[in-house]
């Protein structure tokens, strides 16, 4: 990244994909890395076919988003007992540290989606979550 001022536009096309913590290909928008954002971050997820993430959370920070293509079932809270199914077209909150694990429904076809956070750090603040480790044995 260049050091942009605070007037200029920056555009970010990126052309690879990088694999996060989730274990999910991100293709990293808008960042403090790649535009030196201070209170946003902007990328495009892909979840494979018959894909999912790892379970996690975000710690200190709300998620925005919108699935652009697929239908995704989330997992959620605590022990992942919750569920809920979005298609494309859905627009998508979760707010901060609440755990969870999407899991694309569709065996041939990546669901994509556009994730905006009020981080501007990319992986910092993801956590994992172990689901096994909050339930009484």
């Amino acid at each position: 990244m260049t050091n942009p001022q605070p007037n200029e536009i920056v555009t970010v096309r990126p052309d690879t994909d990088t694999m996060t913590r989730q274990r999910l290909p991100y293709f990293v928008g808008i960042s403090a890395a790649t535009a030196g954002s201070q209170g946003i971050s902007m990328n495009l997820v892909v979840i494979p076919p018959a894909s999912s993430a790892e379970p996690h959370f975000h710690r200190d920070y709300e998620t925005a988003i919108y699935l652009i293509e697929g239908r995704v079932e989330t997992r959620y809270g605590e022990g992942l007992k919750q569920s809920i199914i979005n298609e494309a077209g859905d627009f998508i909150f979760i707010p901060p540290g609440v755990p969870h694990q999407p899991f694309n429904l569709s065996a041939t076809t990546p669901a994509r989606a556009l994730v905006a956070r009020n981080d501007p750090n990319e992986q910092e603040n993801v956590v994992l979550y172990d689901p096994n480790a909050n339930r009484a044995t």
